[in-house]
């Protein structure tokens, strides 16, 4: 079988769970963070897209893990990219991360995380909620029941 054109479901399933990031960040946007929940995010501050002051760029020059819990704002989702406003050192600032560039995800209140191998392929999403990829397709799914082809195969 030719390489090119095999199925990748590493891809499949890391494009899959940043839209899990998404929607999270969604709801943090939109209803602030219920409870305790609260998010570590590590992002590559090398990333072409990201953007952040050149003082945060020289500290952390790879990489950097930001947390929102109690003291952020201006949370807003984009297409490829989540901006905040977050404090370092008492100055505001604005961060624009792009969701390519993240490489670690967690809930530690919900004892949730993800990791991520930051893959060369563009992620994006939707605003309103549905990726553009499933837009363009069309046609019926069908449902196979893993425990059918358990019974069948064992």
């Amino acid at each position: 079988m030719n390489k090119e054109l095999e199925i990748n479901y590493d891809k499949l399933v890391e494009k899959s769970l940043k839209y899990v990031v998404v929607e999270a960040l969604k709801i943090a946007a939109e209803e602030g963070l219920p409870g305790e929940h609260h998010f570590y995010i590590t992002f590559k501050t090398s990333h072409p897209a990201a953007r952040l002051s050149s003082q945060l760029l020289n500290q952390y020059p790879e990489e950097m893990t930001i947390v929102l819990q109690h003291q952020f704002a201006n949370l807003m989702i984009g297409a490829t990219y989540f901006e905040v406003d977050l404090s370092f050192g008492g100055v505001p600032q604005t961060l624009r991360i792009p969701y390519d560039a993240i490489s670690y995800f967690a809930d530690p209140y919900a004892k949730f995380a993800l990791s991520f191998g930051n893959s060369d392929e563009p992620f994006s999403v939707m605003t309103d909620d549905e990726p553009e990829d499933i837009k363009k397709t069309s046609g019926t799914a069908t449902v196979v029941s893993i425990d059918e082809y358990r019974r069948k195969h064992a």
